[in-house]
């Protein structure tokens, strides 16, 4: 059972193919919301279409946060398939092949690309959010994926002895959009737009066993989450539940963070 009701409510969903947002679209549904599904990748969204099954609720589309009049593409496809828009979550993740090098390995190109792309493409997709809220006199609540290495330095203990790293790019990201989103939410005050970030612990995919067995040294009991975890608090955030919340983060980390 969905922990809040999104019943007539219809959510912008970006990053839907991916492994957070395949299940945040199922979540969304149960909770009683219309949603664009969006993503990049066409392959990956009609994948989700197959999983989800035809309904009426559903419509998705191919669009890239980096590019405005993609961004408003979708917006305008919700608003043609729903009549308008209430909320949005991005959880894209744009980066190049090169993304996640240790960081001596870290060219500044890559560096440059992956923060553009990634912290850049939240903005664009931000501002036009605020836009069409403003303009369309709506409530509307948007919710940005950051992370809890957007609020602490990376434990890099964790990563000691195995392949993995924390891409200095995402530290740098996932920090900026947090303060991005406060900048948002004072410059649009007045208004009948808010803007919050959910900040996710670790998300278990097949990771390094002695990663993992780390990891859980520093959490309450569960160490690495399941996508599934962090779908309450981003219920919450688009609900009327969070009417006056606003320019917030919510860590969901299993104490990792403490």
């Amino acid at each position: 059972m969905p922990i809040v009701s999104l019943d007539k409510k219809t959510i912008i969903l970006v990053g839907a193919g991916g492994q957070l947002g395949r299940v945040l679209s199922r979540s969304l549904l149960d909770a009683g919301a219309n949603v664009l599904l969006v993503d990049s990748n066409p392959d990956a969204l009609q994948r989700l279409e197959v999983d989800l099954g035809e309904q009426a609720k559903v419509q998705s589309m191919s669009a890239d946060i980096t590019d405005r009049s993609s961004v408003q593409a979708a917006f305008e496809a919700a608003i043609k398939c729903f009549g308008g828009v209430d909320g949005a979550v991005n959880c894209a993740y744009p980066r190049n092949p090169n993304y996640g090098r240790k960081f001596f390995d870290v060219e500044y190109e890559d560096f440059a690309f992956n923060v553009s792309a990634h912290l850049g493409g939240y903005f664009l997709f931000m501002q036009q959010c605020a836009k069409y809220a403003i303009e369309s006199g709506r409530d509307f609540s948007l919710v940005s994926m950051s992370s809890i290495y957007g609020v602490m330095a990376p434990r890099f203990e964790v990563y000691e002895d195995t392949p993995m790293t924390m891409p200095v790019e995402y530290a740098a990201i996932k920090s900026a959009l947090q303060h991005l989103t406060s900048y948002v939410t004072n410059f649009t005050r007045g208004s009948r737009f808010r803007a919050n970030c959910v900040s996710p612990g670790g998300i278990f995919a097949e990771q390094n066993e002695l990663f993992l067995q780390r990891y859980k040294e520093f959490c309450r009991i569960k160490g690495m989450l399941d996508s599934k975890d962090v779908v309450g608090a981003v219920l919450f955030l688009l609900s009327d539940a969070a009417e006056f919340v606003c320019g917030q983060n919510i860590v969901v980390d299993d104490g990792f963070s403490c």
